[in-house]
């Protein structure tokens, strides 16, 4: 398939999991891709090579979307290389569960950095170079509509996300830039496994609220990601999809 064809895209967080799963699936879609990492480099450079190996063309760079002077460097990285943007994936993300006296300044912090403050300055830095018919598209989660116990920092930092999908969808409407989010359930990631979240109680849990009878894996939100950054999606703007097989 060529739905992407010509256009370059922007992961953050691609160097496994749900944002690697993504960046292979716009690149077998046609499009050029920027694999962004935060430490990982060598499974940055995996993914690139998973999808040089596939005919497809894509570059890893380095950088703390926390951190503006980064920012402004991984989105000159894309220029650069590519001389133009179409798709920004916010991906990057951190979680951690607490109960809720155990909450800190220290684990707020670190959470609204990446999860919030980060999809902000990676939209920001990118909207000069956004066009017509481009794609922004932000990866929440389905907590925000279950609101587990124990997730009050986590799922706050989606619930800002999901309002700020709304507000840059209006802002940047004006200009042809679609907003969107894609907000997954439990997906069977690399990060999963190693929490023992795979196999677990919270698991069995999942699935018996799933309606689809599963957990998600990561095809299933890449192929939605895909579809949101393609023109075929042209009239979609500020939607929240929840990627949860049917979970409520």
């Amino acid at each position: 398939m060529s739905k992407l064809k010509d256009k370059v895209a922007i992961v953050t967080g691609a160097s496994k999991g749900i944002g690697a799963g993504i960046a292979r699936q716009l690149a077998a879609d046609g499009a050029k891709v920027v694999v962004n990492y935060a430490s990982s480099k060598a499974g940055a450079d995996k993914v690139v090579a998973d999808i040089e190996a596939a005919g497809g063309q894509a570059i890893a760079v380095g950088a703390d979307v926390s951190k503006k002077s980064e920012v402004d460097a991984l989105i000159k990285a894309a220029i650069d290389t590519y001389g133009r943007l179409d798709i920004v994936v916010n991906n990057s993300g951190v979680y951690q569960f607490a109960k809720i006296e155990d909450t800190t300044e220290e684990l707020y912090r670190k959470m609204f950095d990446i999860n919030v403050l980060g999809p902000m300055l990676v939209t920001g830095a990118a909207s000069p170079y956004l066009g017509k018919g481009a794609s922004v598209i932000n990866i929440g989660s389905g907590v925000t509509r279950l609101t587990p116990p124990e997730t009050a920092i986590y799922s706050g930092t989606k619930g800002a996300l999901d309002a700020i999908t709304g507000v840059l969808s209006r802002e940047l409407g004006p200009r042809g830039i679609r907003v969107n989010s894609v907000n997954p359930g439990m997906v069977e990631t690399e990060g999963a496994h190693a929490a023992g979240v795979v196999g677990s109680d919270m698991q069995a849990w999942a699935e018996a609220g799933t309606p689809l009878g599963r957990i998600g894996q990561v095809d299933d939100i890449a192929t939605i990601v895909s579809f949101l950054a393609s023109d075929e999606a042209g009239w979609v703007s500020g939607e929240l999809i929840l990627g949860t097989g049917g979970m409520r």
